[in-house]
């Protein structure tokens, strides 16, 4: 349901009901799914959380598709406060889905606003940036690999491997230590392979891979080594 009745008049300016600044652009395949994680401030734990639609891009009219912890049609909406993120499934996606969606904490109160994150998601037949699979995993002192695959309009954007918590990233043709693992990126002209070296416990986490401005989210866990 909408947050506000649309016949509500709209008496000043307001930047909330605006696109305004779209951290992440999305791509996802026609009758696909899509993961998302939305990172949090710890003191908003006990606070309820929401996942909304708007198609175009009016927080104030967004729609409340789920909130944490429960399933509504194709979306669902978990929380994990002991990581400080919640995570949003939407599941065979279609064109009408396309459009633009706020991660929410819910303060509460006439005169607060809600903490917010907005991000834009296009469904396509044959998405631009893309991964294989959204979760990959190894054991500790172990090597992982990621492959990004994205179209030829991409072919000479900035390849990046970002962590969603600190928004630390690796550039591709650069190897950096500063996440305790040793990581490097090459790129064959269709797709880039990102490879984490001696991966430690603490890399577990969300990334995504990006070009340009386009992200696909991944999920890597890591576990104790055997």
């Amino acid at each position: 349901m909408n947050k506000f009745p649309a016949s509500m008049p709209q008496l000043y300016a307001c930047p909330e009901c605006t696109t305004g600044s779209v951290s992440r652009e999305l791509t996802v395949q026609t009758g696909g799914s899509v993961i998302i994680p939305c990172y949090y401030d710890k003191k908003y734990t006990e606070h309820k959380k929401y996942w909304c639609f708007d198609a175009k891009a009016a927080y104030l009219y967004c729609s409340i598709l789920a909130y944490a912890n429960e399933t509504k049609g194709k979306v669902s909406v978990i929380d994990h406060p002991d990581q400080s993120f919640f995570t949003m499934t939407m599941r065979n996606l279609q064109h009408e889905d396309t459009g633009s969606y706020w991660c929410v904490e819910e303060i509460g109160g006439i005169f607060l606003m809600d903490e917010k994150e907005q991000l834009h998601l296009t469904v396509q037949s044959a998405p631009d940036v893309s991964v294989k699979s959204s979760s990959v995993s190894g054991h500790e002192g172990d090597n992982v690999s990621v492959q990004c695959f994205y179209s030829s309009g991409y072919k000479n954007k900035l390849k990046q491997w970002c962590r969603y918590k600190d928004k630390s990233c690796y550039t591709e043709k650069r190897t950096d230590t500063s996440q305790n693992s040793s990581v490097q990126i090459s790129d064959d002209g269709r797709s880039f392979t990102v490879l984490m070296t001696g991966l430690r416990r603490s890399d577990s986490g969300w990334y995504f891979c990006s070009a340009g401005d386009l992200q696909a989210p991944v999920q890597l866990t890591v576990t104790e080594g055997t």
